[in-house]
């Protein structure tokens, strides 16, 4: 559906695109095609959104609604990625969302979408760095015959994020190897994984099971409502594939690059996640005792019935390094936004955190404000995993109505609108038009109630948050934005502008 057209926005290089849309160029732009594909890969890692979720998706429908909402998640996905990156290949920009929307619908429009985006990119952090932890933690549990609490999950989630801060620190060379390795490996884990499973001599399902069976322990009644619900499995791994826009700027031939990366990581992750849940729901031996497993992983529970503890233990180290590329790619990823969004004022301090290392030309600031704000945001999981879920559910409901304004607003430009070099030309109208749709339909549906009776602990928090997202994005434009927000003016040489770089 995609193809290059010459002669529509090709100015001669990538620093003339940014110089056209008012943006000077300041990171070091040594990212390639295939990294630029391998972040937004690594942030979706389907290790280990399908794995955090796996037990929830055994609940919420079982067998048949995982892999069918899986298929048309996936389809969905697919064409609000393919309109997104018709814009991105328009604005390949580190500000991503925010930053086409605002060119699309002016300054509001950009304002919301940057502080739903970015909230989405904090709180993506704190799940899958929380998440690693608690998979560690398993590990450990299996090892060494440690009871992880809620401390020591925290303790090793601080050490994971100083981790990832210290390797986003080194520079986009080191975090593009990371990302090209975590290709390879999460798709050589698939392999071992369903391969190691599939070859053991135990008991099998059936494909009548794996591919029609249906459990409900939500308490609704409604089989279509359960399935709704069931799809988060797809719906919250497929995120965070804008990490390719928000690396734009440090990306060669970032026009086509980029909405080439976005696809790719989508129908690549697409297939290979597919097989992931098959083969998993393949190897179930006892439903209920998977639901309830003692290690608190379901995922660790089937390994154990099916390898014994030396190959859970193997299989679970696979997945946890698998989560450990993720989250570094997110940390990248997030890191660019804070600074794309600080050069356009938008945050306290931004003077802070839009500073560039002279060394090694990466945001290192933004880095830290990445790491340091998901924690604070993970520590009331100490107390109450219901408060914690309520700020990681922001991560999908930010994300992705921040993925569909900019592909709203193209459309509403009609014939005003310019693609880039990568564009789905007389396709973009019919696919943008259901991109849209889903986007609204998806993001009710990550706010409807999971189970009844409804209680604080039951409660499905991704509402509140949305709204809290909201309200937050509109105290702030009302008391500071419309006054300091301006989407390129900080790129344009001001007084003492030539001292925000600094050689750290």
């Amino acid at each position: 559906m995609s193809h290059s057209r010459a002669g529509m926005f090709l100015p001669d290089g990538d620093d003339d695109v940014l110089a056209a849309l008012g943006i000077r160029p300041e990171l070091s732009r040594r990212m390639g095609p295939f990294g630029n594909f391998a972040i937004s890969f690594s942030v979706i890692c389907i290790l280990a959104g399908g794995m955090s979720l796996f037990g929830f998706g055994l609940g919420h429908g079982g067998p048949v609604s995982m892999l069918g909402s899986w298929v048309v998640i996936g389809f969905m996905t697919l064409l609000v990625g393919c309109s997104l990156a018709d814009v991105v290949s328009a604005y390949p920009t580190s500000g991503g969302p925010y930053f086409m929307a605002d060119k699309l619908g002016g300054p509001r429009w950009g304002w919301v979408t940057g502080w739903l985006n970015l909230l989405g990119l904090l709180g993506a952090i704190a799940g899958i760095d929380y998440g690693a932890a608690a998979f560690a933690g398993a590990f450990a549990q299996l090892q060494w015959g440690i009871t992880p609490t809620p401390g020591t999950t925290m303790l090793l989630f601080g050490v994971i994020l100083v981790l990832h801060g210290v390797l986003n620190s080194r520079g986009v060379r080191l975090v593009t190897w990371l990302n090209s390795i975590s290709v390879w490996w999460q798709l050589a884990g698939v392999t071992v994984i369903v391969g190691a499973l599939t070859l053991a001599p135990t008991p099998h399902q059936s494909a009548r099971f794996v591919f029609t069976h249906f459990h409900n322990d939500t308490g609704f009644t409604s089989p279509l409502y359960v399935c709704l619900v069931g799809a988060l499995v797809a719906g919250y791994t497929f995120c965070g594939y804008d990490a390719s826009a928000h690396v734009a700027e440090e990306t060669t031939n970032a026009q086509v690059s980029a909405p080439r990366g976005i696809v790719r990581a989508i129908w690549v992750s697409w297939a290979a996640g597919f097989v992931l849940l098959a083969g998993l729901l393949f190897a179930v031996q006892d439903y209920t005792a998977t639901q309830n497993t003692a290690t608190g992983v379901p995922p660790a529970q089937i390994f154990l019935d099916v390898l014994g503890t030396g190959g859970a233990k193997a299989l679970l180290l696979v997945v946890i390094v698998a989560m450990l590329f993720c989250g570094n790619a997110e940390v990248a990823a997030c890191s660019r936004m804070v600074y794309a969004f600080s050069r356009s004022r938008a945050l306290p301090g931004w003077q802070h955190w839009r500073r560039v290392s002279t060394r090694t030309k990466t945001p290192t600031r933004a880095v830290w404000f990445a790491v340091v704000i998901p924690f604070l945001l993970a520590l009331p999981a100490l107390w109450s995993p219901a408060a914690y879920g309520a700020i990681t559910a922001i991560n999908a409901v930010g994300m992705t109505p921040a993925y569909g304004i900019p592909v709203y607003l193209s459309l509403r430009k009609g014939r005003h609108y310019t693609p880039g070099p990568w564009t789905l030309d007389r396709w973009r109208r019919p696919v943008g038009i259901l991109a849209v749709t889903y986007v609204v339909c998806i993001t009710v549906v990550f706010c409807l109630p999971q189970s009844t009776p409804v209680t604080v602990e039951s409660f499905n928090y991704a509402g509140l948050t949305l709204a809290a997202a909201l309200l937050l994005a509109w105290i702030t434009w009302m008391t500071r934005g419309r006054r300091t927000y301006q989407l390129t003016a900080a790129h344009t040489a001001q007084p003492g502008e030539a001292l925000l770089s600094e050689g750290i």
